[in-house]
């Protein structure tokens, strides 16, 4: 199986005005509203206060979301401008979410720590993707879920234009994003080989569901799913 490797120089490309650019764009309206529909979609089956890991959040605009309907919420990213941002959209929101840098790959959680890992649009830029789904399930409790939302290597352009549309950008904005999406494709991972790197991981099996320009696959450390 092929391997994607993202260098520690690539991963940082995601640092000061790249991400303050990323973190706006994701800030529009209607992704908003989608971000409260998604947090309320993995709030289902969750106990009360359960512990939720977000693995690579981005600005955090999740996270924030899922702590505002009272779980426990850590995020952990590789850039520390999105730690920085990510940490202020919590506070201005008046929600906590214990933000960290660090590296998905050596996850700083005990064992056991969490009821639910999430990761949107990153597992794709990950150099040991195997590797980031073995920490996963170790900080998973038993009967825990990970949920890996990104992008479907087999969606078209098509697939492309109608998801930017429905982002609420400016005219000059959508091209920006589209011509950087259509580039991740390639790095991308199929159904298939989310289901063989699933395989070679600790969960063993994992279950995929296409939706939009996306994959959703969920793990689970055991045999109970959400």
């Amino acid at each position: 199986m092929e391997k994607i490797r993202l260098t520690q120089t690539q991963a940082r490309q995601m640092e000061g005005a790249a991400a303050r650019w990323y973190a706006r764009q994701r800030a529009s309206a209607p992704q908003l509203a989608a971000v409260r529909r998604y947090a309320a979609r993995l709030a289902e089956g969750l106990p009360a206060g359960a512990a939720v890991l977000e693995v690579a959040p981005g600005p955090g605009y999740l996270a924030v979301e899922l702590a505002g309907l009272g779980f426990a919420v850590t995020a952990l990213d590789l850039s520390r401008t999105f730690v920085e941002i990510a940490a202020g959209n919590a506070r201005r929101a008046g929600v906590r979410v214990a933000v960290h840098h660090g590296d998905a790959a050596d996850l700083p959680f005990a064992d056991g720590s969490f009821d639910l890992v999430v990761c949107q649009a990153a597992f794709k830029n990950f150099g040991r993707p195997v590797r980031v789904l073995d920490q996963m399930h170790r900080v998973l409790r038993d009967g825990g879920t990970a949920v890996i939302h990104d992008m479907n290597r087999d969606a078209s352009s098509a697939d492309i234009d109608e998801e930017v549309a429905r982002m609420g950008l400016s005219p000059l904005n959508a091209f920006l994003t589209k011509v950087p999406l259509r580039g991740l494709r390639n790095r991308a991972y199929s159904r298939e080989r989310f289901e063989a790197l699933a395989a070679e991981s600790a969960f063993g099996t994992c279950e995929v569901r296409a939706e939009g320009i996306g994959l959703e696959v969920r793990l689970t450390r055991g045999d109970i799913w959400v």
